[in-house]
């Protein structure tokens, strides 16, 4: 965690050799290529999951193993576990928004959140802009740190790799259309499954925060959460969003857009709808006292559960 806060993932790295994730999408493309036929795709799709799982969870236990060999092999499993967290990269992408916002417009903030968000982005006033940087990031906070730790932290570098690989086909092939409702079934599934402990706790680490903060209302998190987050179209999504919306008062989610599909969600919060630049300083501040308690709380288990006896 601290590495990849530090550091992040190098863009001369990226450049030369691209970055894990990369390659395992280009397995999820290939099994697509490869499976994604007309006739039994439900069945594809599960075969095509437990190819992905198969090949990834070997490679990562190999790679684990022969590093841990190495003089300081634990260091150089570390700098690869890295690569499967997001810290950073989370918060520049959504503090971009923010900047995008307060220096060249609502036009500028469309742009920008366009990279980070899934739905249309061309008629979102200054407040949607700034609500859908803040609803990804309650959401990756869970998705890419919380979730990624915690089965590291059960599973070592295999089980991050492995809650990677089952994420990135789920952005890839788990869509509601012709040719992904049967084939990414499996793997919609599964990442619901995954990410359903780190959503939860995700949640519980931005109440954590909120009582931290002078600007934030951890009582009124607690409540949001109770009050709407299983109502949330995601089994998952909803616990961090309703976090981040009582914890600073505004109202989340609700009606979206996604390739021209309006989509009807609940709302999130009962606070102000009408966001701005500041809130989303506001929640990187809050995601930022939260990921320092979820590293506090790894430092603590791993003194714990690795000191001499």
């Amino acid at each position: 965690m601290l590495i990849e806060l530090c550091f992040g993932y190098p863009e001369r790295v990226l450049s030369a050799i691209g970055h894990p994730v990369t390659w395992i999408g280009r397995l999820i493309g290939a099994l697509d290529q490869l499976l994604n036929r007309k006739g039994a795709r439900r069945a594809a799709g599960i075969v095509a999951v437990l190819i992905l799982m198969g090949v990834v969870g070997a490679v990562a236990c190999v790679a684990e193993l022969e590093l841990l060999r190495l003089p300081f092999g634990i260091l150089a499993v570390g700098l690869l576990a890295s690569t499967f967290v997001a810290q950073r990269s989370l918060h520049r992408h959504v503090a971009d928004v923010a900047g995008a916002l307060d220096n060249g417009g609502v036009g500028s903030g469309r742009t920008a959140v366009s990279r980070i968000v899934g739905r249309d982005t061309e008629a979102l006033d200054e407040a949607g802009v700034a609500r859908a940087a803040i609803e990804s990031l309650a959401e990756n906070f869970s998705d890419a740190v919380v979730a990624p730790i915690l089965w590291m932290a059960i599973a070592g570098l295999p089980g991050a790799a492995l809650y990677k690989a089952i994420n990135t086909a789920d952005s890839m092939i788990g869509h509601r259309t012709p040719r992904y409702e049967a084939f990414g079934w499996a793997a919609a599934r599964l990442d619901d499954l995954v990410n359903l402990p780190a959503s939860r706790l995700s949640a519980l680490l931005l109440v954590a925060a909120a009582a931290l903060s002078k600007d934030a209302s951890a009582g009124e998190a607690w409540r949001a959460i109770w009050r709407d987050a299983a109502r949330h179209r995601s089994p998952n999504a909803g616990y961090p969003e309703a976090a981040m919306a009582g914890a600073l008062g505004l109202s989340l989610a609700g009606l979206r857009v996604y390739g021209g599909v309006r989509v009807e969600d609940a709302i999130m919060g009962d606070g102000r709808r009408d966001a701005d630049a500041a809130d989303i300083l506001h929640a990187l501040a809050l995601y930022r006292r939260a990921d320092a308690i979820l590293i506090a709380l790894v430092a603590v288990l791993a003194a714990i559960f690795i000191a001499p006896a």
